[in-house]
């Protein structure tokens, strides 16, 4: 009986925190649809759109170029995935295999960079890219996601939780370590880069800063930049911008339901949270 009681009271509190996070979603969908009037109006209890405000969809697909958006978005998180696992994979099997004069140094200068807020590396990074000549470009981007130090921290854990009896046994076989790394130990640990690469997605999706500053050309920015610049300085369409935000969603959704299984092992496996 108190077990049946006990499980309960979980359904419950998990429903109740479900229709919590829910709420948000659902608002923005009706406000979408809704006129301004009816967006800005002190009754709260107009929830659902008297009439539904179609032509909110086709003012924003007009004022906002969505196919350019998206591919500048989805190339984006794409490059900065394939940056990440590649040099974290291999950073983070040095750190934890190989012996090096200087490791622990360089592995703590790598634990410092995750202490020190992203917005310090801001200035010298614009910097780089404008020396570059290469603001508003794909590659000024990607530029603050080459390599990451939490890519790094959380592969060389990976690495580390690997029994050594594998490395002596394909060194045995014949197998230099970079055989050993690639045919050994890489495949061991795709669960902490299937980890690492949903969260590069995720935090290069809602990167916000960083493209408004690399990226002020319209044409070359990212959905989240875009989003924002939809702000005006003395009036808001909140119709039209939850339509821009509805339709930013379907990328992420889609990526969600395609890759539901290895979201969730990622996460499961790297211990970590969104």
């Amino acid at each position: 009986m108190k077990k049946t009681i006990s499980q309960a009271v979980i359904y419950l509190i998990l429903i109740l925190v479900s229709i919590i996070m829910i709420v948000p979603f659902v608002w923005m969908f009706l406000t979408a649809f809704k006129t301004t009037a009816e967006t800005t109006q002190i009754d709260p209890f107009v929830i659902v759109p008297a009439v539904w405000q179609t032509q909110n969809f086709s003012n924003v697909v007009k004022a906002m170029d969505f196919v350019r958006l998206y591919a500048n978005t989805l190339g984006m998180i794409a490059l900065r995935i394939l940056c990440a696992v590649l040099t974290a994979t291999l950073s983070g099997y040095a750190f934890a295999r190989l012996e090096f004069k200087g490791k622990n140094i360089m592995f703590g200068v790598v634990l410092l960079q995750m202490m020190i807020p992203v917005q310090i590396f801001i200035i010298p990074q614009y910097v780089m890219v404008s020396k570059l000549h290469m603001t508003n470009t794909l590659f000024g981007l990607l530029f603050p996601g080459l390599v990451t130090a939490f890519g790094t921290f959380l592969l060389r854990q990976a690495f580390m939780q690997l029994p050594k009896d594998l490395e002596e046994a394909a060194r045995l076989d014949g197998c230099n370590i970079p055989k050993t790394f690639l045919y050994v130990m890489a495949p061991l640990t795709k669960s902490a880069m299937v980890a690492l690469g949903i969260f590069t997605a995720v935090f290069a999706y809602k990167d916000l800063m960083w493209p408004m500053i690399v990226c002020p050309d319209n044409r070359a920015t990212t959905l989240a930049s875009a989003l924002a610049k939809m702000n005006g300085q003395y009036q808001q369409k909140y119709p039209e911008l939850m339509m821009a935000a509805l339709i930013s969603c379907v990328p992420m959704i889609v990526i969600y339901i395609i890759f539901q299984k290895q979201f969730i092992e990622g996460i499961a496996t790297s211990g970590g949270k969104l």
